[in-house]
């Protein structure tokens, strides 16, 4: 009974003494990682602190609504709550079958609001949860990254410069990095996430967020040429008009004067500052899986079959020898069908072109097109169908469309030109991915922002774009430098989840041959440079890009793809430097592979088997061909056993992929 009633006073005194206090703190499990949080004045600030070196100067953040009310350190601060927690949850089509969860939690909680801080190893993350009973609009959200010096920064602008900030709100989300100090950003343009920044003790910070479920996206500006980011949100769609490609986009004419519309209480997406060390563990981070929201314990998602997937838009239906016109038409799919089938390689998409141009409807199929025969055919052969869509025609009517071809026995869609993130956009991808989940059936947002947490949410989203990826060498000029891109966007874009970068060249070009071609396109880097991809990359629906009749040419390096998965029981990051080189291991079943990747420098890794474990393991290895450096497609196959060690060159622009397999 004593104990109890201590229990109580030590209760209510933190409860009173809450009101007084105005600086909390929260750190990470392992204590290396610490977040001081400060209400006054007004204000909220937090500050972010690594091994004693402080990473963010107090950086303010609040919501402002449409009725004159904020979420600020205005309103009434009531008590403190802590909690940690210590878990290992199951993951669905990830790059790890189990995720470990460890994080020291801090809420405090206000009148109107609560803000909740959680401190992993790898990050801290925060979060605004209304406690609102009627309805309400944000009028605006600040959030801060407040530096303490003039870093350096690898920023991903809009591609696109436009003539208003506001009408770069309209992007397609892929564009390379521009590498220099804070204070070098372009006034004229803003940012994406994620975002990285580089403190000179080496530490990198990536700047994400999670749970993005019906909110706008976060892009990031510097408009004072300072040390600080600040964010920005489209303001929600006034009007809308389809337009865009072949009609197939919804172009916003107007904007209201409010970022966001709910009609009561809610949790805000998390916003992330992800802190890494060491290069190479920005390659194997969880942040944005873990602070996603999770899937319904009790939906069964064993339908959801990834895998990879025989691509006819980027090779342009290049086939030859042939006794039909290839283009599309049955005939032509029905050859990559049977493509697929002979490799087991488990998909085979229609992309654009299926259905009449121009006219947004997915039920006026071209005349040469059957996809009832089509499925049926691929049935045949264990081959499912992929419908490619325009955003657009997909939301016209999206319970009819997965419904019709569900029936029909189509797998999954990948859906293509959203091209924006405003609350009306963001909550597109949520429809969609419920609804594809009802009919079960899978989806790839191409054409869309980076994963934010709804693949955990919905594990039948496998795939996102937002990434500046292969088909970009169909048309990039001369110069564009995708290798140094391959070997930086895994630390910052891949970190918040899956890419569809539709990788498998086999016309490969040294990047000083490179010329765009968009009918007979080539990739930049040595044919290993592709086949390491595969290892690299996260994506669980996986496209091969090249003809059937260029991988037929290619049978080695076909066979070799076939066998690599898609997704994973474990990952590695093994050794890595931002823009320079990547190497990672991961694990499906009883089988390790390990992918390398290197820019433009030449490079030999040595490799520690320890991570094998005991045995005796026997290696299938491609790395690039003596002559690599001058001829790219050049590659060198090596089989045999291994010991403890195993070292592997990479020419300039070069990649190597193994399997070990234990005997």
């Amino acid at each position: 009974m004593i104990k109890k009633i201590v229990s109580a006073l030590v209760a209510v005194l933190a409860a009173t003494t809450a009101f007084a206090q105005k600086n909390f703190e929260v750190t990470s499990p392992d204590g290396t990682l610490k977040t001081e949080i400060s209400v006054e004045d007004g204000k909220v600030t937090y500050c972010v602190i690594k091994d004693g070196i402080t990473l963010l100067t107090p950086s303010e953040i609040s919501m402002q609504l449409a009725d004159g009310t904020s979420y600020d350190g205005a309103v009434r601060l009531g008590k403190t709550e802590k909690k940690t927690v210590d878990n290992v949850l199951p993951a669905h089509f990830y790059k790890k079958a189990q995720v470990k969860e460890n994080y020291n939690q801090l809420t405090l909680k206000f009148k109107t609001f609560d803000l909740v801080f959680r401190a992993y190893d790898a990050g801290v993350a925060y979060r605004f949860v209304s406690k609102s009973r009627t309805p309400f609009k944000v009028l605006s959200e600040t959030a801060s990254f407040a530096f303490p010096a003039d870093w350096n920064m690898y920023v991903p602008y809009v591609k696109d410069p436009k003539p208003t900030l506001e009408e770069q709100f309209y992007n397609s989300f892929e564009n390379m990095y521009v590498h220099g100090q804070l204070s070098s950003w372009d006034s004229g343009r803003i940012a994406f996430l994620p975002l990285m920044v580089e403190s000179p003790d080496g530490y990198k910070i990536n700047i994400m967020e999670s749970a993005l479920m019906n909110y706008p996206g976060m892009y990031l500006y510097n408009g004072d040429a300072d040390s600080s980011l600040e964010a920005m949100f489209a303001p929600y769609p006034k009007e809308i008009k389809q337009g865009g490609h072949n009609n197939l986009q919804g172009e916003v004419q107007s904007r209201e004067e409010y970022i966001a519309s709910f009609d009561g209480a809610v949790s805000f997406p998390w916003r992330i500052v992800n802190v890494s060390a060491q290069d190479k563990e920005m390659l194997d981070n969880d942040l944005v899986w873990l602070l996603g929201e999770p899937e319904d314990p009790q939906a069964d998602w064993s339908w959801v079959k990834p895998g990879k997937v025989a691509w006819e838009w980027w090779n342009n239906w290049h086939l030859t020898g042939v006794d039909f016109k290839a283009g599309v038409n049955n005939d032509t799919y029905k050859y990559y069908i049977d493509f697929a089938s002979k490799y087991g390689i488990e998909y085979v998409i229609l992309d654009e072109g299926w259905a009449v141009k121009g006219k947004a409807d997915l039920f006026d199929v071209v005349p040469d097109i059957d996809i009832a025969e089509l499925v049926a055919y691929g049935a045949e052969r264990n081959v499912g169908i992929v419908l490619w869509a325009g955003y657009w025609a997909f939301d016209k009517d999206m319970e009819k469309i997965c419904s019709y071809y569900a029936d029909m026995g189509v797998k999954g869609w990948k859906i293509d030109f959203m091209d924006r993130d405003d609350q009306m956009m963001v909550d597109f991808y949520r429809r969609a991915a419920e609804m594809a989940a009802k009919y079960h059936q899978f989806v790839d947002f191409h054409g869309g922002f980076k994963p934010c947490g709804l693949n955990r949410t919905y594990p039948n989203v496998l795939n996102y774009e937002g990434v500046h990826g292969l088909e970009q060498m169909k048309w990039s000029k001369v110069g564009t430098d995708q290798l140094t891109y391959d070997v930086t966007f895994p630390y910052i874009r891949m970190a918040c989840g899956p890419v569809d970068y539709t990788q498998g060249a086999m016309r490969n070009y040294n990047y000083t041959w490179y010329k765009p071609c968009y009918v007979d396109p080539v990739s930049q880097g040595t044919r290993c440079h592709q086949l390491g991809m595969y290892v690299i990359f996260e994506s669980p629906f996986n496209m091969l890009c090249d003809s059937p009749q260029s991988y037929e040419r290619e049978k080695e390096c076909t066979e070799f793809i076939a066998k690599i998965p898609t997704v994973w029981d474990e990952t590695l990051a093994v050794d890595g430097q931002v823009g320079e080189y990547i190497v990672m291991a991961r694990r499906s079943g009883d089988k390790w592979y390990v992918g390398g990747l290197t820019g433009h420098s030449a490079r030999k890794v040595t490799l520690d088997l320890g991570f094998l474990g005991e045995g005796s393991w026997d290696m299938e290895l491609f790395e690039d061909g003596i002559n690599a450096e001058r001829h790219a497609e050049d590659y060198r196959k090596v089989t045999g056993s291994v010991g403890e060690t195993l070292e592997v060159k990479m020419v300039p622009g070069g990649g190597f992929a193994v399997i070990f397999t234990k005997r």
